[in-house]
């Protein structure tokens, strides 16, 4: 009885490692969509602090990013049109912030610095934007006003940075758009400014999937404007499972349009993490989108995690450098889940229909996408196994028959080169390890790029001073993280340069995503017992200097000057103190300071203490300052240590 169990027991053995066998057959007649890429999305403020790094890891970082064959490898890059107002983790500034400024754009912010960058470093990387909130003067998102807003951003980019842009994304991020709008405004003023071979990429919706193509049905004119599909999270949001039923899969009417298909934004999770929403869960998420949905061009949000940590979604991205005063970064397994597919591919590759599959039918833990190049005979396959499983890779006519390349990545290590594999009779068999990526190819010169160990990561430099007298007018200090609103450097008439809120009025917001007032912020989260000075010029309303951040909708310990001479102290939106200056000059520049020690809490006017409270809130946090839509002034900022009582 013993041995016969033994027997029946191998024999289950046997037949599950059977039903654990794949087979893929490659062959350059197989019918497929054109790859057009992998990209990622710069926008929402994600990539701030980025910029201000030392040149040296800046540049690295960058490499990282672009550089083919080196790391993630990015071959498309959409990019936010700012428009000073939030859009997820700050706001972005814009090129245009008053009607006025139409006849001279400004190349403001860091998305043109990041374009030309990542240009640099691949000549052929597929450049794009996208707004996601708008000036107050645009008075509707799908205006003339609107249509001329965009192109100038396409100007900027030309001129200043002798940028061509690929694609214009004709619509507000997540919030569809308005196809007339396309027909007789924005298309004709691309045209009308010598941007006919701009493209554009449509609704970028994130509610009605799949339902431009009826309107494409019923207006071919339509159909000829848009040269691209492009939805936000096809697959999904929370729980953000590879095998979850909220999800929204391309219909059949669209893949059979024949029309590009895009997932326009994607992932939006910590590319630190192997397992979880993590590295292994965006591979399979790539290879699920093509082999379900037809899907050829898939955009990550976002590239680099630039966030300061108290701010909302932190740690997402495929690498971290979010702390340029010291040059530390970090390199996250995603960078090498995206290299699986960037390094072995390039936009043009076909893919092979017949070649892409699930390695079980009731998972998207486990699949396979391949492609080849129609000019050389080149291909790769890229594998995400959830189970082990055993694997038989075919090689048909058409395609090139030497060597078997061989990558895998773990939980343990990314993106190992494997010894190469012989085909037999064209053939080859191998065993995949549970939970990992592979890349089968024929090519070579791929790299797992370095650069050695970064600088230690180090706390933001406490006490802080800044005067801004080391910038030219235009530029956006460092480290500081507007969040509303748009702060630069301003040249006082008759005087030094100083920082300046420069938007005159609240815009069109992106998902009524409001908060409380024109604000920007610095310094370091645990930041507990502190003083903050600075000096200030009122053109109106009021200005604020604080610390303890606490909320992005209610900021945190509030020191508030107004034009006419009233001032309050604030927790939040409580008002704990407050009180009207005497003889108060609107015309002179005034100090305002505010201390922070323990429950402690004082405010100053010009040396003078006005305001004295004991509350229990806000133990530690960043320091901000804040202003109304006005052209207020701000200089002479210092962060110091107060010794706890």
């Amino acid at each position: 009885m013993k041995k016969a169990t033994f027997c029946f027991a191998a024999m289950l053995v046997i037949v599950s490692s059977i039903q654990a066998q794949t087979t893929i057959v490659l062959n350059a007649n197989n019918k497929g969509r054109v790859f057009e890429g992998i990209g990622a999305v710069s926008a929402g403020a994600s990539t701030r602090n980025l910029v201000d790094y030392p040149e040296k890891q800046r540049s690295e970082v960058l490499d990282f990013l672009f550089r083919p064959k080196f790391g993630a490898g990015f071959q498309h890059l959409k990019v936010e049109i700012g428009s000073g107002e939030n859009s997820t983790c700050g706001s972005e500034p814009s090129h245009v912030v008053t009607r006025e400024e139409l006849l001279d754009p400004k190349p403001r912010g860091y998305e043109f610095w990041l374009m030309a960058e990542a240009r640099k470093r691949n000549p052929k990387v597929i450049l794009d934007c996208l707004p996601w909130a708008y000036p107050y003067w645009i008075g509707n998102r799908f205006s003339q006003e609107s249509a001329d807003w965009m192109v100038s951003f396409l100007d900027v980019a030309k001129k200043q940075y002798g940028l061509d842009i690929d694609w214009v994304s004709a619509a507000q991020n997540e919030n569809g758009t308005d196809l007339n709008w396309i027909a007789n405004h924005l298309r004709p003023t691309l045209n009308a400014h010598g941007f006919s071979k701009v493209k554009l990429q449509a609704p970028d919706d994130d509610s009605k999937f799949w339902q431009v193509f009826d309107e494409f049905e019923k207006h071919r004119a339509f159909d000829s404007l848009i040269s691209a599909v492009g939805y936000h999270y096809i697959d999904g949001r929370e729980p953000w499972d590879i095998d979850q039923k909220n999800n929204h899969p391309a219909t059949e009417k669209a893949k059979e349009s024949g029309k590009p298909l895009w997932a326009s934004e994607e992932w939006s999770q910590s590319g630190q993490e192997w397992e979880g929403k993590g590295a292994l869960y965006l591979a399979r998420l790539m290879n699920k989108l093509y082999t379900r949905d037809r899907i050829t061009k898939f955009e990550i949000w976002c590239p680099v995690d630039g966030i300061y940590d108290q701010i909302i979604w932190p740690n997402t991205g495929a690498i971290q450098a979010d702390s340029p005063w010291s040059g530390h970064y970090t390199v996250w397994p995603s960078v090498w889940a995206l290299a699986h597919t960037t390094q072995f591919a390039e936009p043009g590759w076909v893919y092979m229909d017949a070649a892409c599959g699930q390695l079980n039918a009731d998972t998207w833990r486990g699949s396979h996408v391949a492609m080849r190049n129609p000019k050389t005979g080149d291909w790769s396959v890229i594998i995400v196994t959830g189970e082990k499983r055993r694997v038989k890779l075919a090689i048909g006519n058409g395609l090139k028959n030497g060597p078997v390349y061989l990558w895998k990545s773990t939980e343990k290590e990314q993106f190992i080169r494997q010894k190469p594999l012989r085909l037999n009779k064209g053939t080859i068999e191998i065993t995949l390890e549970a939970d990992a990526i592979y890349t089968l190819t024929s090519t070579t010169g791929q790299t797992k790029g370095s650069f050695g160990t970064p600088p230690e990561s180090k706390p933001f430099s406490f006490p802080y001073k800044e005067d801004f007298s080391s910038y030219k007018p235009g530029q956006t200090p460092l480290y500081f993280s507007d969040q509303k609103g748009t702060f630069e450097t301003y040249q006082y008439p008759n005087g030094g340069m100083c920082l300046a809120q420069i938007v005159p009025d609240q815009g069109i917001l992106w998902y009524n995503n409001w908060l409380l007032k024109p604000h920007t912020l610095f310094g370091d989260a645990n930041w507990q017992n502190y003083s903050i000075d600075g000096d200030v010029l009122l053109e109106g309303g009021d200005v604020e200097i604080g610390g303890r951040y606490a909320d992005r909708n209610k900021l945190g310990l509030r020191w508030i000057l107004t034009r006419d001479g009233r001032w309050q102290l604030n927790w939040q939106y409580t008002t704990l103190a407050s009180g009207q200056i005497e003889d108060f000059q609107p015309s002179n520049w005034h100090h305002l300071r505010m201390e922070m020690n323990g429950d402690q809490v004082a405010g100053f006017v010009d040396g003078h203490k006005l305001a004295a409270v004991t509350i229990k809130a806000g133990s530690k946090g960043m320091a901000f300052i804040a202003s109304t839509y006005n052209r207020n002034l701000f200089d002479n900022i210092h962060v110091a240590p107060i010794a706890a009582e």
